[in-house]
């Protein structure tokens, strides 16, 4: 059987949450917490695509507890007793740390884990086993997870001047922005934006962020007007405009307008709130390009 096989047959009892099944094949097959998937089958191809070919690129099994390239689309409630078993098998492994560090970003930024309700639990997991809890705040507010950066700073997590301000934690803000670069500002700037976090967006541009160049670190293709529109929050975007961001720039992915944005979130909506929200987006913006 292949590593490819195996891999398959892992994953299928990860999702299903089935402990002992899957300790009868690690104990049959070391390899498989040791070993990285560097030729996955059409079984993750289909489901993952791209994702194989970017951050998700040749994955350890320990990445699937993460559930952030959705395989299953959720985790069961004994996803952290998984993830133990995993980390007890790979004990010893080369490059442990790595595998450590990059699933507990990957836990972060995770979606389906906030939504299942097991991503402080995962988190705890990966840093009692060692993982660094340094990147994690950022990480997990690039998907607007704030219980999880509160977490990970209650856990020793260093704070960023980007998660201070994104966190609401004034005091420690105006420490950070005495020694922050400009590109820290900037990265502060889009991911307070991105959080749709007015007061914090408000307090970057006092503080000298521009506010119509995109942060290098943190989804460059798009100016902080545009990540406000992915925000949902009017008040985020108005306030970037009122302070001189350019409503008729476009990203370099789509070359799309903040307009363009709010447009394409309003189709992608299922529930009335967020049409809502973007609804009186394009609207604003609307008005906007019209001057």
């Amino acid at each position: 059987m292949t590593i490819d096989q195996l891999f398959q047959q892992a994953v299928v009892l990860i999702g299903a949450g089935d402990v002992p099944a899957l300790a009868r094949l690690l104990a049959e097959h070391p390899e498989l917490t040791r070993e990285r998937l560097t030729a996955p089958g059409a079984w993750l191809r289909d489901k993952i695509g791209g994702a194989l070919d970017g951050f998700f690129k040749d994955p350890y099994l320990l990445w699937f507890v993460s559930e952030d390239a959705p395989v299953h689309g959720r985790l069961p409630k004994n996803i952290a007793e998984v993830a133990r078993l995993i980390l007890r098998s790979s004990q010893g492994a080369q490059r442990l740390q790595e595998q450590l560090d990059t699933t507990l970003r990957l836990i972060c930024w995770s979606g389906v884990a906030q939504r299942c309700g097991v991503q402080i639990e995962l988190i705890d997991t990966l840093l009692d086993a060692g993982a660094s809890p340094h990147s994690g705040p950022n990480c997990a507010l690039v998907n607007g997870h704030v219980a999880a950066a509160e977490h990970l700073v209650a856990r020793g997590a260093d704070l960023t001047l980007a998660s201070a301000v994104c966190l609401g934690r004034w005091d420690d803000a105006r420490r950070l922005a005495t020694r922050a670069s400009e590109a820290d500002k900037q990265f502060t700037l889009v991911l307070a934006a991105l959080n749709g976090k007015v007061e914090a967006v408000k307090w970057m541009i006092e503080m000298g962020a521009d506010v119509n160049r995109p942060s290098a670190d943190l989804y460059a293709h798009g100016t902080p007007l545009h990540h406000a529109v992915c925000s949902g929050s009017l008040a985020t975007v108005q306030a970037l405009v009122e302070a001189g961001g350019d409503p008729g720039r476009r990203d370099t992915a789509w070359n799309g307008t903040p307009l363009g944005w709010a447009e394409y979130y309003l189709t992608e909506s299922k529930d009335d709130d967020s049409q809502r929200r973007y609804g009186e987006i394009a609207t604003y913006l609307r008005t906007r390009e019209s001057h």
